[in-house]
């Protein structure tokens, strides 16, 4: 049952204010669809490769990083400690560190660091921790503002790999994905991280939400264990679009797309993938488990095509880099054996970031695959969501409880 701690009658104003040109403010940049808007990259690599322009030391986790002006924030663990450090984006120096208590104790990835990617909305940054604690700190300086542990107070479940789904910012409402015995989701005020709204039974899940506005007003469009759902940011409603997961040893990953009025939703195991209609109940135009099925890697849109990794990172057969016509599911061409690879698009071209440290520049065309650079940037698994901004692609490694953060100047 729905329980409302009070309405909000501000106008909601969608995920993130006060924002730079060339931004990149939370999990899958500005619009959480891996677009880098107004990014350009150099035509050409320079023959002896990329080199870093500056690398940050890390501990543990797979917290990508978020960029807001000249602050590069990044989120990991040391010891018993989760730590939020803002870095300079040119010097790659300290500017800020604020540490919390770190209780999340491992399960099948012993890596016991954070997943999620910190979101800065305004000058706030908000965390969420593996072990489901939500913090809020100043952006200029990293004082915390308040805390909560939702998986706590919510009956939460840490499930294979900790809390992994990154919290959506709208307006003056923090949601997250709690998966609890208690609340399935759960909004809290984003200035006194008290609870406003708490519902649902839905399981927990690894897909961050997004937000998609339905007759001028912004709503969260979450994937679940076993649903995708629009929530009304400001009241909990909500309002079940369509069933999407499988019960068992499954994982719903990747970030929802939105695009046209519809819906893309991917994953593996067998959940297959599926373009929907943005209603409730939705109209499925296609499903299809051959097609671009990806196990935790988001796709990206653009000009009626998905690119995308078809595949699992522990499958023997690596994964196909494919793209498919959007409204049909058609293959338009594959890049087999390609491999796991998170994915970023600035203006005609595609950022591929492989988990081996290459990273790829490729031609956004949907007639070929045309590979237009390549170099190795790191030397352990680079498994975290990367981003782009102001000229500079920033990527974290994670191996044996200790990492890097790692910024390439790609711009021209």
């Amino acid at each position: 049952m729905l329980i409302h701690r009070g309405l909000s009658l501000l106008l909601l104003l969608v995920v993130v204010s006060a924002l730079h040109a060339g931004d990149w403010p939370q999990i899958l940049g500005p619009n959480r669809d891996g677009h880098a808007d107004g990014e350009k990259l150099a035509e050409k690599w320079p023959a002896a490769g990329l080199k870093p322009a500056w690398t940050y030391s890390l501990g543990s986790g797979y917290a990508g990083p978020a960029i807001v002006g000249k602050q590069v924030i990044v989120f990991h663990r040391r010891d018993d400690e989760e730590i939020v450090e803002s870095v300079d984006l040119t010097t790659g120096k300290l500017i800020w560190r604020t540490a919390f208590l770190a209780t999340y104790r491992g399960g099948i990835d012993s890596d016991t660091g954070p997943r999620c990617v910190p979101v800065v909305a305004g000058d706030s940054v908000y965390v969420f921790g593996a072990a489901g604690d939500l913090h809020c700190v100043d952006l200029t300086n990293g004082k915390e503002r308040w805390s909560r542990s939702l998986f706590a107070d919510y009956g939460g479940d840490e499930n294979y790999f900790g809390a992994g789904s990154t919290p959506l910012v709208i307006g003056d409402r923090v949601i997250c994905n709690v998966g609890g015995n208690k609340a399935g989701l759960v909004g809290v005020d984003a200035k006194t991280g008290k609870t406003v709204w708490q519902g649902t039974e839905e399981g927990t899940s690894y897909s961050s939400p997004t937000t998609v506005t339905i007759a001028g007003k912004p709503q969260a469009l979450f994937v679940t264990r076993l649903n995708a759902l629009l929530v009304d940011p400001v009241t909990g409603t909500t309002s079940k679009l369509l069933p999407f997961g499988a019960r068992g040893p499954t994982v719903n990953a990747a970030t929802p797309l939105v695009f046209d009025g519809t819906v893309f939703l991917t994953a593996s195991y067998n959940i297959d993938a599926v373009l929907a209609t943005i209603q409730s109940p939705a109209e499925v135009r296609w499903h299809d488990g051959d097609t671009l099925s990806s196990q935790y890697v988001t796709p990206i849109y653009h000009k009626g095509y998905l690119y995308g990794i078809h595949g699992r990172e522990d499958s023997n057969t690596p994964g196909a880099f494919r793209c498919i016509e959007a409204k049909t599911g058609k293959l338009a061409w594959e890049k087999p054996s390609f491999g796991i690879a998170h994915l970023i698009l600035a203006g005609d071209k595609i950022l591929l970031a492989k988990l081996n440290g290459e990273l790829i520049l490729a031609a956004a065309d949907s007639t070929a695959y045309r590979e237009l650079g390549r170099a190795s940037i790191a030397a352990d698994k680079t498994r975290a969501i990367p981003a782009l901004s102001q000229g500079c692609f920033f990527t974290r490694t994670t191996e044996n409880g200790q990492g890097k953060l790692i910024c390439v100047r790609v711009g021209e």
